[in-house]
């Protein structure tokens, strides 16, 4: 069986992530905790996000590494990620919020037989 991915991206959403790139060049994400911007995912220009010792990279969409906390990756785990886009302006630094959009998660659980063959998790270190 092949891998598993953690985290995946629509149709619609890997089209506004190819936009961004031609405006911004090289994207990274990172899912929010929370707080002020919600829960969301968030787009920044590569490196505009420090990235720690505590936080753990899902895998890539459309070229772009996927960042989370290690504690927040405790309750997603489980979880397959899609980032989808929607309409209207979220509250955060994102970079499609000036474009009216923005990325939210749709998530479901793995099966027992995908849990056995999910893609690495990678951490700064590497």
């Amino acid at each position: 069986m092949a891998e598993t991915s953690r985290v995946l991206a629509t149709k619609e959403t890997v089209e506004v992530i190819n936009q961004l790139k031609v405006n911004f060049g090289e994207l990274m994400f990172h899912q929010s905790g929370g707080c002020c911007d919600g829960s969301q995912p968030m787009c920044f220009e590569k490196g505009d996000f420090k990235i720690g010792n505590s936080d753990v990279c899902l895998g890539t969409i459309e070229g772009c590494d996927f960042w989370m906390s290690k504690d927040q990756f405790e309750y997603w785990q489980f979880t397959q990620l899609t980032i989808d886009i929607t309409k209207g302006r979220g509250s955060s630094f994102s970079l499609e919020i000036p474009i009216g959009l923005r990325f939210i998660i749709q998530s479901r659980i793995f099966t027992e037989d995908e849990l056995k063959h999910l893609t690495p998790l990678r951490f700064l270190e590497d």
